[in-house]
């Protein structure tokens, strides 16, 4: 995430700096009606760095796809452990 310019940061302080009353929602009225919205859309699990040992070829085939090569290795076996999770019965995690 980039950093606030300086600006920006200005503008973050004069908002905090006024009372709710003082704020001017006629342009942006206020949501009631929830019953859309989807929960978690927004969610980035943490990253957690490890090291893995994989075979040469599977790293040539996923660094020939561009940038990201490890981004798209999480994204393929997210997409394995979720295939996983819906095929068979929930196992329960060991201690």
């Amino acid at each position: 995430m980039r950093k606030f310019t300086k600006e920006q940061r200005r503008q973050i302080a004069a908002v905090a700096a006024k009372k709710d009353t003082d704020i001017d929602l006629t342009d942006m009225p206020e949501v009631v009606d929830w019953s859309g919205t989807e929960i978690g859309c927004f969610y980035r699990p943490k990253k957690k760095p490890v090291t893995m040992r994989l075979d040469e070829d599977i790293v040539d085939w996923l660094k020939t796809y561009g940038r990201g090569y490890q981004t798209r290795a999480n994204a393929l076996l997210r997409h394995a452990m979720e295939s996983t999770e819906a095929a068979s019965p929930k196992r329960r995690k060991s201690a």
